[in-house]
């Protein structure tokens, strides 16, 4: 299981840390939203947790916990212009469709099944006995 970072993403990231002055990484989320499903979120990771993913290209990291993962295993990670708007582009092999103001996102719904079973799965095993 991995993602792929691109240079110019890898760039972005270490300019926001460092403009920021602290920060290990960045985050990528998934959540539940919008008119599709799915949506992307971005934090700064200050901390690695213990069911945290680490990849790292060019000097960056991107940290993904194991939730997320199912959601976006095998996506390119990169960060680009376009006209005036700049920003990061997560391409996703797993996506059915996006919604049209581009926010939010389908899953295949082979990926969907897997990935809520597999969420559901790792929370039972978080609840302490």
């Amino acid at each position: 299981m991995a993602i792929k970072i691109t240079e110019s993403a890898a760039k972005q990231i270490n300019s926001q840390l460092a403009k920021r002055g602290k920060g290990l990484a960045l985050r990528i989320g998934v959540k539940k939203v919008g008119c599709s499903g799915y949506a992307y979120t971005f934090d700064y990771a200050d901390e690695v947790r213990a069911d945290d993913h680490i990849y790292e290209a060019f000097n960056a990291k991107v940290v993904l916990d194991e939730m997320t993962l199912p959601y976006i295993d095998g996506s390119n990670f990169d960060f680009v212009t376009e006209g005036l708007k700049q920003r990061f582009k997560i391409d996703n092999p797993k996506v059915d469709s996006m919604c049209g103001c581009g926010e939010s996102f389908n899953l295949l719904p082979e990926i969907t099944v897997t990935a809520e079973v597999t969420s559901q799965k790792n929370a039972t095993q978080k609840l302490p006995a």
